[in-house]
Parts: C-alpha cells; structure tokens; sequence
C-alpha cells in the first residue's frame, strides 16, 4: 500500500499528526534587535520530563538578574517570567526547579487596585524527584502575567561547571560554563524546561573584574555600573539557554563569525574554524537564510562533555577538535546545521529527538558534500553508520531504536544515541534518494520556513511530508516503509549501504599489513582513512602487532583525540598495557563524554587488574570532569562492579557444584 492510503498508518499516524500539527507559522527574518513573536501552536502536553502545565499556561519571557559568585559557585539574583493564559479555567503557574533555593516569589498586579506593583505571592515546592528536580507551583489571580522569583542556586548545580584557576590554561582565573540540555535549564533558572515551550530572554550579568560573560543572545557588553547584557529576541527552546564566563578572549573570523577561547588556543581555534563562513553560505544556498544575527564559537576548557553544542549565535565547542589540519570540522558544520533543525524547528518532546538531530546529521552531511566533495561526504556516512550499528547493537531494548522512542523513556540522555543522529540522518537520505535530491531540497527548504520558530512532532512533519512531497509524488514511498524507518526497529533494508573507494584502499592497506606485507604511502590519509583503519580489524590484534602498529605508524599520545581514541581503543581490547601512561594523560586532560564514557567502559569491562587501574585514574580525573560526565562514569563503574560480582558469585556456586 501506499503512504497514507492504508489504515494501519492513517489512524495511528496521519490523523494524530493532524490532531497535534501547529496552527500557523512565522516567516520572519529577524534583525539583531526585532522581537520575534513566538507562532500561535496548538499545545498538547506530550512531554512527561517536566512539571510545567504548559498546555495551560505558558511562559513566553525570562528576564534574569544574577551575580556570578565564583567565590560560592552559585548564580544568585532573580528571574523574571511573562506568562500567558491558556485555559481559562488554571490559576497556577508550574514550573521546574532542581536544586534552586528559592527566596520568595513576587507578583505584578493588575486587578487588585495595587496595578503596577509588585506584590508577595504564596509558593510551593513538591518533593525532589531524582530526573525531574522539583515543581514551583505559584498561584496568580485573574490578569496576572509575570511572577519575580529571588533564587540561587546549587554549588553542585549539574547544568554549571565551575572550575578553579588550577583547572584552566591560564592558572590565573576562574572559569564557568553551562549545558542546559536536555533537563538542566532547571538548574540554573525556575522555567518550563520542555523543548515544546519556547521563550525570549534578556539577562543581566554582574561578574569579577577580569572575566568576560557570554551567553546564546545577543551580546550587549558592559554598561557604566560594570554590568553585562543580553538579549535573545527569537523564541528559543530552555535548554539553549547558556552562559560561560572566564578570561576569554575574541578573534574575527569575518564580519558576522568570530571565535571566543581562552589565549592559549585563541589563534589555533580560528584557523581550524576558518571555513565556518563557507559553510554558513552552503547552508543558506540549500536552506534558506540564517535567521540569528551573528554566528560565533567559543572553545571551552577540555572538561566539556560534548563535542558541540548548538546554543543559538554561540555554539560551545571541545578543544579537542583543534586537530591543526581542518579534519575534524564537521562538528562545526553540524552545530550551525543546528541553527536551521534544532533551533529554528525544534522537537517538542525528547521522543521526537531525530527530528533535531537526525536532521542536523543530515544537513551536516550535505555541507560536506557541497565543500568537500562526495568522497568526503561517503565517508563520513560510512563511518557514521558503524557508529549506529554499535549502538542498535547495544540497545537495551528494541523499542530504543525507533526514530519516534517509547512514551516510558526513562531519561531525556537516551534519547541522544545513533539511533537519532545516524538512523534519523539516513532516514533523509533515503526520502531523497526517493523523491529526488532536487525535489527534497526544496521541501526540507519549505519545512524550515514554514516551521520556523515552532517546536514540533514526529507526526507534524509525517503530516507536512505527506501534505508537501507525497501527494505529488504516490508512488515513491509506501507505507510499510514509514513505519520501517520511523516506528520500527534497527536498521530498514531500504537503508543505503555507502561505499569508499578510498576506504577499498584502506582496506588492502590493513590486510597488506596484518599479512607482513608493504602498506604503500599513507601519508595523504585522512582522518576518516585512519579511524577506517584502526577501527576494522576483524580479530583482537596481540601485543606484539600492537606494538609493531604503533612503531609503523605512531599512534600513541596522538595529536588527533579521534585518532588517539580509536587507538586506545584497540590497545584496551588487546590488553597493551604499553599504551598505560599515555591513555592516562588522555583520560586526564579530556572530557568529552565520545571518548571517556567508552574508553573506560571498556577498560571496567576488560579484567579486574584494567578495572582496578581505571578506578584510580577515575579518582584521581573526576574533580575536572563535568557533573553530567562524572554521573555517566560513575553508572559505568556501578554497572561494571556488579556484572563482576555476579561473575564471581556464579563463579564461587559452580565451584561449590563440583566440591559437592
């Protein structure tokens, strides 16, 4: 049957889509400093990762006023909330906290005779939920629509990092930095921490002599009295609220790009982000207009748990992409790829997580294409979908690897797998190949126009898909193949298979190798030839062949963190304890959650002597991790002790077996 004409997918599909589409859309291109009005959405509640009563009454600004208090490692000041009203009948504003310490809440009257004044208010906080933090319910009367909440919040707050002078490159200055995504907004302002809410937000700033504060909004600078601000007028989503402070310094890169870093990588991180305009350009030719304002980067200190992230007009991005030769700037392009898919149409639940994701992979992929040619571009994919097939490998459950994820996710950080990345990017790629590269263009081009500024289905877009590209086009997609790619598990076999040429090459040069044989010139190999290479040995290499590996080619301490983990990674699973002192200076200086969260995953899960020495370097790394780091490899460790534990003890009852 064909899509949308069979009635298995009409009823669980088409007609939700049609109860859930958006009502309208704004098609505004946005100055520097023209408010964008939020799109008048129909709003279901589908998000269970928040208190808020979002389809009741909604927040559509927040105004902060904090102090930056290196000295207690807390934000401390107020923030202010416009709301309004849904339904008639709720006078209770919900919102999430998670280890705020609220002072008290103030209300603007406008029906009581006091019009215009601040007023106290009656609160309550619910009990601490372990994911979810805690509700701020805030009672309002009639008219009401804006609350002032005076807060703090926690030094161990896990949306902020704070880090010692000790802890940076200069040795001189503290530095902050924040990730709100997916559930962390919350702990750096009371808000509706749902990606189906978006808001506007200005924010003033009061921070130590010395240090520079940014954030994902327009960056006003210092006025007289020594305090910084800053204004966000499109409607974002909370978790691209963000905030680093710290001694950083800018460096243009054209008119409207630049890079923000601490001194010692300020000038590297330039050149190596040098192409970014290219690939704004390359975006705007396919997609349309970039619709923020300026595009800058800032490089963080190495504790960064991401590789990017994608906060409007800013995106934080890991040193450890400074490669020196350009090849890892593919995360560039994705985290401005986000600036079209993710910011400008954002999923409005973390069920829907491909819907940023994967078409941000995707998105990502054709501006590689387009710079760098197919080649590039194939490899990428290929490599990509290893990644994916690891992961579908390794899911918990087969419902994991669907596009649009089960209604009992247990946690927002599931949604963040290959499953949304890669099987959302190749989902793409197959409507593409379906309708036509030119055909699919031009509708991922409307998509983002007509959606732009609103948080979105899985089912909103199966509707506009329909609506837009298959009604003209019947016969290019069935039904079954739908529900293949987005409510079905693993991989389609309607998938595409990339295939390298220069990965055929590699693949001759490995098996030349591994036969004692002559591996020819390597020396115009790429990163992606490398991570080929190193990543696809059929069988686990012994040490003497990893000692010869790494004698022929170099691979310990290597500059390249993609290529040094790709190494590391054999070197574990061979048991090369050669590798000891370099693997710990690697796990020691990065943070990125790519590369430690597997490394020692697969270090925990080797033997108890690897085991025994991952926890020392742990103990002795996790003071400079991130929190969303340290509780992800502290659940490694857990996990891995208890596997041990029931090993041992099956162990010691087959032992007992035998003596009976």
């Amino acid at each position: 049957m064909r899509l949308f004409t069979s009635a298995p997918l009409i009823t669980s599909s088409f007609v939700l889509a049609l109860g859930l589409a958006a009502c309208s859309a704004d098609t505004t291109k946005p100055s520097e400093t023209t408010e964008v009005q939020a799109p008048v959405v129909k709003i279901v509640k589908d998000d269970k990762f928040t208190y808020a009563n979002y389809d009741k009454v909604r927040m559509t600004h927040l105004s902060l006023n904090l102090d930056v208090n290196f000295d207690e490692k807390i934000l401390d000041g107020t923030a202010t909330i416009d709301f309004k009203t849904i339904d008639p009948s709720a006078h209770t504003l919900k919102l999430d906290t998670k280890d705020l310490t609220i002072r008290s809440v103030q209300g603007l009257a406008s029906s009581d005779g006091s019009a215009g004044k601040w007023v106290a208010m009656d609160y309550t906080l619910s009990d601490k939920d372990e994911v979810l933090g805690t509700m701020l319910s805030i009672p309002f009367s009639k008219g009401m629509n804006k609350v002032r909440i005076d807060y703090r919040t926690s030094p161990t707050a896990e949306g902020l990092q704070w880090l010692s002078p000790e802890q940076t490159a200069g040795k001189k200055k503290p530095y902050l930095f924040s990730q709100a995504q997916a559930l962390n907004a919350r702990t750096m302002t009371p808000v509706q921490d749902t990606p189906a809410v978006r808001i506007t937000y200005d924010a003033t700033l009061r921070v130590p002599d010395g240090l520079l504060p940014l954030m994902s909004a327009e960056q006003g600078g210092k006025d007289a009295d020594g305090e910084y601000h800053f204004k966000m007028p499109q409607p974002i989503p909370s978790y691209l609220i963000a905030i680093a402070v710290g001694d950083i310094k800018f460096k243009a890169i054209n008119d409207h790009i630049g890079v923000y870093a601490e001194q010692y990588i300020l000038d590297a991180s330039a050149e190596e982000f040098a192409e970014t305009p290219l690939m704004e350009a390359s975006n705007a030719k396919l997609y349309g207009p970039y619709r923020w304002g300026r595009y800058d980067l800032i490089v963080l200190p190495p504790s960064f748990p991401f590789g990017g992230m994608e906060n409007p007009r800013l995106s934080f991005m890991t040193p450890t992409l400074i490669a020196g030769d350009k090849s890892l700037t593919n995360v560039v392009a994705h985290e401005l790829a986000h600036s079209w898919s993710g910011n400008l149409v954002t999923n409005s639940s973390w069920r829907d997580a491909w819907l940023n994701e994967g078409f941000t992979s995707y998105v990502e992929n054709r501006v590689m294409e387009d710079l760098y040619g197919e080649e590039r571009a194939l490899m990428e994919q290929y490599l990509s979908l290893e990644d994916l097939k690891r992961d579908i490998a390794g899911a918990a459950r087969p419902e994991l690897t669907h596009l649009k994820l089960p209604a009992d996710l247990a946690h927002p950080d599931d949604a963040f797998t290959q499953v949304a990345y890669v099987k959302g990017q190749f989902f793409l790629m197959f409507l593409e190949e379906r309708f036509g590269r030119t055909e699919f263009d031009a509708f991922l081009k409307g998509y983002f126009d007509h959606f732009a500024f609103q948080s979105i289905t899985t089912e909103d877009f199966i509707k506009y898909l329909h609506d837009e590209l298959h009604v003209k086009n019947p016969d290019a997609l069935t039904s079954d193949e739908l529900k293949a790619w987005v409510y079905g598990p693993g991989i389609p076999a309607t998938a595409k298979n990339p295939q390298s040429d220069a990965f055929t090459n590699v693949d001759a040069a490995r098996t030349a190798w591994i036969d004692g044989g002559v591996v020819g010139d390597t020396s115009a190999w790429s990163t992606h030839e490398w991570l080929h290479f190193l990543n696809n040995f059929s069988e686990t290499l012994s040490k003497e062949q990893l000692e010869k590996l790494d004698a022929d080619f170099n691979f310990n301490g290597h500059q390249n963190a993609e290529i040094a983990f790709a190494w590391y990674m054999q070197a574990i699973k061979g048991n090369y304890s050669k590798v000891d002192k370099e693997l710990e200076n690697f796990l020691m200086s990065v943070g990125r959650g790519k590369f430690i969260y597997r490394l020692y995953g697969a270090l925990a899960g080797l033997n108890e002597d690897a085991r025994t020495w991952a926890t020392d370097v742990y103990a002795k790394a996790r003071p400079g991790y991130h929190p969303i780091a340290q509780r992800r490899i502290d659940l490694v460790f857990l996990i891995a002790d208890a596997k041990a534990k029931a090993k041992a003890e099956a162990k010691g009852e087959v032992e007992v077996e035998v003596e009976k």
